[in-house]
């Protein structure tokens, strides 16, 4: 059976890796002409995704490639003080198996871990998708698969020629991020450093590996702004607009816009669609449900997404019809929680008053004064992220008889799934 996945980031290669295992045929074609890297920012991945790249035997690259970024400083906007904070206190609390790794490296482990089993072609892109599953290219010969998946974004081509217009299902939540690389990361020293102020929020950290660092930019509006995605230099002062006089930290890092050799501008949007399968067509990780970018765990969603997707299709033997509801059953929770996550999310790293900046700055101290025990228990208490990870869990899918029997499930987890953390 021949599956077609567009888009070879994060979900596409996991999906091909394990549909692979189950069995199945796969090809994975990407617009870039090669694999991305241009720069990305820094992605969670939990409890879940760390024990799918277990079994994916790439864990040992993923910690070793981990940012290192274990505390942070936090500069109330206008204040003389700032607060300092132990993220590895608070990542340890929300969760019991995390790591931080840039995109880019990511989307790299996981493509060599495909490479050798995996049909790529870059370069390339989907024009057309038939019912009967013949598909047209921008520049390769039409071709004919069984199923087409869409794991090309939020702004997802497939999801476009499938089910319409993107603007049918994106809803805007308020809000705008920017990244962009600045030359130099020596002397954060895995801290991050974060400015706050009423509807904005900037911050900058590195890695252990990198020799640059990351900028990062988030910003509310009340309504959607007037931008082409492709005018880079009209996002650029859309950002200078926003922080300009905030601090002269993040003065010196606008500075930086005109010389960095990696920038990325989007809106804060969610995907919403009441399904994501069409005919022989589905979608997968941020095409289909994204939360929220930088604002939702949609890297570990979409790990996960990939996981179960290719087990359902394993257990249906193919059958799309059958797998493919499926698949949506399994997820629909997750997609609910995580979205109810990012607008929480979206709210505190972006406060929408004074008020909900000092609250974020005290909360921020009291969990960093406190011993692990308490503060551990205050996270779980108040943090809703931390409560939707830790309950979600996902099927063990046995293997399929055409992949010599090795286990892909999860061992030691009871009832045959695994937690989320």
């Amino acid at each position: 059976m021949r599956i077609l996945i567009s888009g070879a980031g994060i979900a596409g290669p996991v999906l091909a890796y394990w549909l692979t295992r189950h069995g199945f045929s796969v090809t994975v074609v990407e617009r870039a002409p090669a694999l991305r890297k241009t720069g990305g920012h820094a992605v969670d991945l939990f409890r879940p995704a760390m024990n799918i790249s277990e079994q994916m035997g790439v864990l040992p690259r993923v910690e070793a490639r981990a940012t290192g970024t274990n505390r942070m400083t936090l500069y109330p906007e206008g204040a003389r003080r700032c607060v300092r904070v132990d993220l590895a206190k608070i990542f340890g609390a929300t969760s019991d198996r995390h790591v931080e790794i840039m995109r880019d490296d990511l989307s790299e482990i996981y493509y060599d871990a495909t490479r050798e089993d995996v049909e790529y072609v870059f370069g390339d892109s989907i024009t057309a998708i038939s019912p009967d599953g013949a598909v047209r290219f921008e520049n390769a010969a039409p071709r004919r698969f069984d199923l087409v998946v869409g794991a090309d974004g939020l702004h997802s081509n497939v999801r476009r020629l499938a089910f319409g217009d993107e603007s049918r299902f994106s809803a805007f939540i308020g809000a705008y991020f920017g990244v962009l690389n600045l030359p130099d990361a020596s002397g954060l020293d895995g801290e991050l450093r974060m400015h706050v102020g009423v509807g904005r929020t900037a911050g900058v950290y590195g890695a252990r590996h990198l020799g640059d660092a990351r900028a990062l930019f988030l910003f509310r509006s009340e309504c959607e702004l007037d931008y082409d995605h492709r005018d880079v230099p009209r996002q650029k002062d859309l950002l200078r607009n926003a922080f300009g006089g905030m601090h002269t930290d993040v003065d010196r890092w606008l500075d930086e816009l005109d010389r960095t050799p990696a920038f990325y501008f989007d809106s804060i949007t969610q995907l919403r669609m009441d399904n994501w399968s069409r005919g022989r067509v589905t979608l997968v990780g941020d095409a289909g449900y994204c939360p929220g970018p930088a604002v939702g765990g949609s890297t570990s969603l979409a790990v996960v997404g990939a996981y179960v997707l290719a087990g359902e299709l394993a257990r249906a033997g193919g059958d799309h019809e059958r797998a493919f509801p499926a698949y949506e059953r399994a997820m629909a929770e997750h997609v609910r929680g995580s979205h109810a996550v990012a607008l929480s999310a979206a709210k505190t790293l972006v406060p929408t008053s004074r008020l909900g900046v000092s609250g974020l700055v005290q909360g921020s101290r009291l969990i960093s004064a406190l011993p692990a025990g308490p503060s551990r228990a205050l996270l779980r208490l108040t943090t809703k992220s931390a409560r939707l990870y830790n309950s979600m869990t996902v099927a063990d899918y046995p293997p399929s008889p055409a992949t010599s029997g090795s286990r892909v499930g999860f061992a030691g987890d009871p009832g045959g799934g695994f937690g989320v953390g």
